[in-house]
């Protein structure tokens, strides 16, 4: 994220302009185990875009595959697309975005909502900011799901397990923040 301000300002520098912003493209993929972060750092970076002027509205919309994927025929890809316009000027977060690659029967939609998700995702950059995440292995088979997924998700994170000496450090600062000795 660091890079990112340092981008903001020398191109702010190039352009004599303290208020000038580059178009913003990129769109993320989260790889980590559950409680490392990616929830959170989604909801800093949505706080961050807008607190930059990247995004207009600094919005976080939070969703799952049962957000995006319908129970009946035709009914994903409106769904789909009605939760990626909610998104626009601000930040779409996809958790377990794998488990739209998940079902192997006919009746399963999910890779319906993996192609309504793709078009926006590349014409629409700039205009919103998408995260998937998961876990690290069934995110690199989703990526073979649909060649499409990795040229559209150009920057990839990825979040370690936390030691025990940073998780002591952690309980210790929110028992403090808490009033607790």
């Amino acid at each position: 994220m660091h890079s990112i301000v340092e981008n903001i300002k020398q191109y702010r520098a190039e352009h004599n302009d303290p208020n000038a912003l580059p178009k913003f493209r990129d769109q993320f993929v989260f790889l980590g185990n559950p409680g490392t972060g990616k929830t959170t750092m989604a909801r800093i970076i949505a706080d961050m875009f807008y607190a930059l002027g990247i995004l207009p509205g600094g919005q976080l919309i939070e969703v799952t595959r049962e957000d995006l994927v319908a129970k009946y025929v035709g009914g994903t890809a409106p769904k789909t697309r009605q939760v990626v316009e909610s998104a626009m000027g601000g930040v779409l977060f996809i958790d377990e975005a794998y488990t739209l690659a998940s079902g192997d029967n006919a009746n399963d939609f999910g890779r319906e909502a993996i192609n309504a998700l793709l078009k926006p995702v590349e014409e629409r950059r700039g205009d919103f900011v998408c995260i998937i995440a998961g876990y690290t292995k069934e995110m690199l088979d989703f990526f073979d799901s649909n060649s499409g997924i990795p040229s559209r998700f150009n920057k990839r994170i990825e979040f370690r397990d936390y030691e025990p000496e940073q998780l002591t450090e952690i309980f210790r600062g929110t028992m403090k923040k808490e009033g607790y000795q």
